[in-house]
């Protein structure tokens, strides 16, 4: 079940002490294997994958890098850490735009405390800022189902984290590269970034929020976190990160998730693009 929260009604500290959602789903997906086939074993295998399309600005890629790297050496997810039976996480991180654009930045690294913490976080930071064309989304997925057979370990869940700041238009449809996730159980969250600053994209879409709820995120435990203003940046990186390791989502439901039907055109991203390179 996928579900929307504001940020602004996320409290952390009642997602950590509610319910473990994910942790009982992904055993009906059959993950939770780790020692029986040779493989450490961890809490989540977690890719985080991270626009850097042209219709971000500058300073909003430097805001998520950070926010990205601030959020693995916080206290609060530290401490969401210790949660787990295994107290550690593999992690990935890696950059997109196109569907032929994707870049990893840390490859999959294990982090256990503050020390393997701070280096994944150093290795992010001192990495050039870069950008992109276009923004393929299902390209960042197909791109990122393989990575989880390479990592060199077992976890209990498989999350892909997407932060974006538009609708794909270029590459495979969203929704089938969502589904193709799925069926292999892993699960998707996502941070759509809805944050107009002086750039303002003809590629901009008013529901970005409805539109990875329903055409992008999927799985158990699934949830998005909308950044609607800068001031909630980094907070919003740090909540969801938080969420993703501890293995649950929010308790506050603000807006109830679309049923079978889409809100909007999952291809609306592409509609838009056809409909403006006619000019």
């Amino acid at each position: 079940m996928r579900r929307y929260f504001s940020i602004l009604a996320v409290l952390v500290a009642g997602a950590i002490a509610g319910g473990d959602v994910a942790n009982t789903a992904a055993h009906s997906f059959g993950f939770g294997l780790g020692d029986k086939d040779g493989l450490p074993s961890v809490d989540v295998e977690l890719i985080i994958a991270v626009d850097v399309s042209y219709s971000m600005d500058i300073d909003e890629l430097l805001l998520q890098r950070e926010g990205y790297a601030q959020a693995l050496v916080s206290n609060e997810f530290l401490q969401a850490l210790k949660t787990g039976p295994k107290r550690r996480l593999a992690v990935s991180y890696f950059e997109w735009a196109s569907s032929d654009d994707q870049r990893i930045i840390v490859p999959w690294t294990l982090i256990d405390g503050p020390e393997s913490a701070d280096a994944v976080a150093a290795e992010i930071m001192q990495t050039p800022v870069r950008r992109g064309s276009r923004t393929s989304i299902s390209g960042a997925i197909h791109f990122a189902i393989p990575l989880f057979d390479k990592d060199g370990y077992r976890g209990q869940r498989r999350v892909i984290d997407i932060s974006g700041d538009g609708a794909n238009n270029e590459g495979s449809p969203v929704a089938e590269a969502r589904d193709a996730a799925l069926k292999r159980g892993i699960a998707i969250n996502g941070l759509p970034i809805m944050v107009k600053g002086i750039t303002v994209s003809m590629m901009d879409i008013d529901d970005l929020d409805l539109y990875y709820e329903d055409c992008v995120t999927g799985g158990p435990g699934s949830f998005v976190l909308a950044i609607k203003n800068r001031e909630e940046f980094k907070q919003a990186i740090r909540t969801k990160l938080t969420l993703e390791v501890a293995g649950r989502s929010p308790q506050y439901r603000i807006i109830p998730a679309a049923g079978t039907e889409p809100r909007m055109s999952c291809l609306i991203g592409e509609e838009i693009w056809e409909r403006h390179s006619r000019w």
